[in-house]
């Protein structure tokens, strides 16, 4: 078989001109006082963006595979509210429903909580970290849902029918033989969206939320070095990004050799 059919054999030059740039980049930054600095400032935001991330993709795959499941129940009303819940939230952009979710959405729950009976909270009880979070994952469950949805109906009809006759309950055949599978189909575009919340937690800035674009926002604001405080921004999400990419072709690699 040629090369050419096998890329995944190619010797990774693209990771090799990608190290070479980060570590230049660094070396850079580690050199210069005032780049240094801002770098010293901007790792208080790491924490956040990670918190962020991995909170919301949880709670997001977590909705998400409920709402691909709610799609392909034999209920018709569960696949109608999953189609309406899908269609309604990728049409909104991921910016508007953020700031609708920080300034209506949480202000009505708050409102409603209050209406039950229950122990009395103030709106500004209600974190605007949280409610970034709240917004994200919102917003990815609806596109996390159509990946979970396609990698299930992925998974041949027979060897669901073949686990019927044998006497499966449904909970056992969707863990010991439709998910197995469809995690291979399922796992690169989760992957996906995985790294693009890393990147649109950025946007939780908006809000006032302290991540990295944030306090990157607010040192160039500050100090007036605009060209080597948003480098060092860039710098901070593109190694996240490019480690995590690289952390998930490992693990494609690892369920493809498992699998066979």
């Amino acid at each position: 078989m040629s090369r050419r059919a096998q890329p995944d054999r190619d010797f990774p030059w693209w990771l090799l001109a990608v190290g070479l740039l980060l570590g230049t980049a660094y070396v850079v930054v580690l050199l210069d006082d005032g780049a240094r600095q801002v770098l010293t400032t901007l790792r208080r935001g790491i924490g956040i963006t990670v918190f962020v991330t991995l909170v919301g993709f949880a709670a997001a795959s977590l909705i998400g595979l409920g709402l691909a499941l709610m799609s392909l129940s034999r209920w018709i009303v569960l696949r109608q509210l999953a189609r309406f819940y899908v269609e309604i939230v990728r049409g909104i952009p991921i910016l508007v429903l953020l700031l609708y979710v920080a300034f209506v959405f949480a202000p009505a729950l708050v409102a409603l909580w209050n209406w039950l009976g229950l122990p009395e909270m103030r709106t500004r009880d209600f974190s605007l970290l949280w409610r970034a979070i709240l917004a994200l994952v919102i917003a990815y469950s609806a596109f996390i849902a159509e990946v979970f949805r396609a990698g299930l109906q992925s998974v041949d009809p027979g060897q669901i029918e073949a686990a019927k006759a044998l006497g499966l309950k449904r909970w056992h055949r969707f863990r010991h033989i439709v998910m197995p599978q469809a995690i291979r189909t399922i796992l690169p575009p989760l992957g996906n969206d995985f790294v693009a919340m890393v990147k649109d937690s950025s946007l939780v800035s908006v809000v006032g939320v302290l991540d990295i674009a944030q306090l990157g926002k607010l040192t160039a604001a500050g100090n007036f070095r605009y060209f080597e405080t948003y480098n060092v921004v860039a710098l901070l999400y593109l190694t996240m990004t490019v480690l995590l990419s690289l952390g998930l072709r490992r693990l494609e690699r690892a369920l493809a050799q498992k699998h066979g």
